[in-house]
């Protein structure tokens, strides 16, 4: 059985999600079609702790699909920017597991990682899957990638 390791970067998916279907990613039915036939060695969605309650009960439901939350405090910055980046953290975890696992599964559109998927497949000889949406997904992740998932309606909550 293929073993694999999922990394989600949230607040990524739920913006492009957001621009491009006006809508919210299914995160079920992602784990039903990234989860089948493989074992699931770790799995990750990484977010930004705000507080309020809407989001503590959708932290749950990550939870309750499978996924360790880790969770960073939003900083608003005095000059009314906000910062809540979580690439290198992504990144420590995936070079941790990359090494136990035949493929690791992320779910983000940003350019900064085509140089840790190129870094898996050389160095570890893993397979990278990225997850992402058509038109807002950088050109270069999806070059450098395995195999690129167009996130669509299948993924789509309430279309």
């Amino acid at each position: 059985m293929e073993k694999v390791a999922i990394f989600v970067d949230v607040q990524n998916i739920y913006y492009t999600v957001k621009e491009k279907y006006h809508c919210n990613f299914d995160y079920n039915a992602f784990w039903a079609e990234a989860t089948q036939g493989r074992e699931v060695v770790a799995a990750y969605a990484y977010a930004i702790h705000r507080g309020d309650e809407k989001q503590r009960q959708f932290q749950n439901i990550l939870r309750g699909i499978g996924f360790e939350v880790k969770l960073k405090p939003f900083i608003q910055r005095s000059d009314g920017s906000a910062k809540g980046d979580w690439d290198v953290g992504i990144t420590l975890d995936v070079v941790e597991h990359a090494p136990d696992v035949d493929r690791v599964i992320l779910l983000s559109g940003d350019g900064d990682f085509d140089l840790l998927v190129d870094k898996v497949q050389t160095k570890f000889e893993a397979d990278v899957e990225i997850y992402g949406v058509p038109g807002l997904t950088a050109t270069s992740l999806q070059n450098t990638a395995n195999f690129f998932r167009e996130i669509e309606q299948t993924l789509l909550l309430g279309r």
